[in-house]
């Protein structure tokens, strides 16, 4: 549907802070070259705890980080193979969740039913991705596609930032390209319009004009001489619950938002620029741009952001509705309305049975309880 992409005011909704995530998509939970053969790592989404780990054959498994015995954290125990064995009294755990061993318990004897709740999990892009909703779900659910992954040209910074703020306020500042003002001082973009905006039931849409100038936007490509003022558009694509942001032939960012908790959010993202340089020279010098562009560009602008951010949430836990605020983007509202839309689908029941069987994350689980899907 298009949307007015005209100036006006609107109210904010005072609930927006407080609303939960829709847990039916996959979310990135951290860098693949991080969990390495026989580790175990804690990984939360949206206030789900869980043990990440990768067996001694590189395949990767996730479940719930609560031992059924005692309720201590599985991410504290060790991998033995493809189980996961907890440091407390040594219960193991297969990656389906199932106890398969306890070591002092008599071996003519059957194993209690127990079980802990396992995750449907996966590596793509240099990334792990968690499914923390219905696991029956998780096949038809995609993830975000990104071409510029495999095509040759590119030049990718994986980059990773941690707010201590709600995810719709991190969702809000990457939509909003109203707040260039931020950085001038990095020689950021200058006089941007939105141009067009369309809503669907699971995406925003949002096209802007934006004019750049200086050297840092010539040397990457968005100006076409430092001193000279160069218009382009830029396309900004939420599909709940991730980001594209991208100019055609320059640069394109795949951002995964990571929701923690009411105050805790974390984005992996991916930046893509074009490099015109032969193969070889550019894999050659990949290394060094990677580093330069992240440390001396991206963060620089990045930091601002979070700056801005993290002092809106500090407001809002200060003032909670306390003051009325006034947003006048268009793109903004419709954002809020689909996050809002999202999370009403799994508070009105949206959810699968499977889902809300498993709304305490690795309760114990009668075999009386259990069911095929289990």
């Amino acid at each position: 549907m298009e949307l007015a992409t005209a100036l006006t005011g609107h109210t904010v909704r005072a609930d927006i802070r407080q609303i939960g995530i829709n847990p039916n998509h996959w979310y990135a939970v951290g860098w693949a070259r991080d969990v390495k053969q026989g580790q175990v790592i804690p990984v939360q989404i949206w206030q789900q705890e869980i043990a990440l780990y990768r067996d001694t054959s590189g395949q990767l498994h996730a479940l719930c980080d609560r031992c059924p015995h005692r309720g201590v954290e599985l991410h504290r125990g060790k991998v033995n193979g493809n189980h996961l064995i907890c440091r407390y009294h040594g219960w193991e755990f297969n990656g389906q969740g199932d106890c398969v061993q306890i070591p002092y318990w008599p071996p003519q004897q059957k194993l209690p039913c127990v079980q802990v709740r396992p995750y449907p999990v996966q590596e793509k892009y240099g990334l792990i991705w968690v499914f923390p909703g219905d696991p029956s779900l998780a096949n038809d659910r995609q993830l975000p596609e990104i071409p510029e992954f495999s095509e040759p040209g590119w030049l990718m910074v994986p980059v990773s930032v941690h707010f201590q703020a709600h995810f719709t306020i991190c969702n809000e500042n990457t939509m909003d390209v109203f707040h260039g003002i931020l950085h001038q001082g990095l020689q950021g973009w200058f006089n941007p319009v939105l141009i067009s905006l369309q809503e669907t039931e699971t995406s925003v849409w949002a096209e802007y004009q934006v004019s750049y100038q200086g050297r840092l936007a010539s040397w990457l490509g968005l100006s076409d001489r430092p001193h000279q003022t160069t218009t382009r558009s830029i396309r900004i694509e939420y599909r709940y619950p991730h980001y594209r942001t991208h100019i055609p032939g320059i640069s394109a960012l795949y951002l995964m938002r990571l929701p923690i908790g009411l105050t805790d959010s974390r984005s992996y993202a991916l930046f893509f620029f074009k490099v015109r340089l032969p193969a070889f020279l550019r894999r050659w010098l990949q290394p060094g741009l990677q580093w330069l562009l992240k440390r001396f560009v991206l963060l620089r602008f990045v930091n601002q952001d979070k700056e801005m951010v993290e002092s809106e949430q500090r407001t809002h836990l200060a003032h909670p509705g306390g003051q009325r605020y006034v947003e006048v983007n268009p793109a903004i509202i419709a954002l809020q309305r689909l996050m809002m839309r999202q999370y009403k689908q799994v508070e009105q029941g949206g959810s699968s049975p499977a889902t809300r069987r498993h709304k305490i994350p690795g309760r114990f689980v009668p075999a009386t309880e259990r069911t095929s899907s289990d």
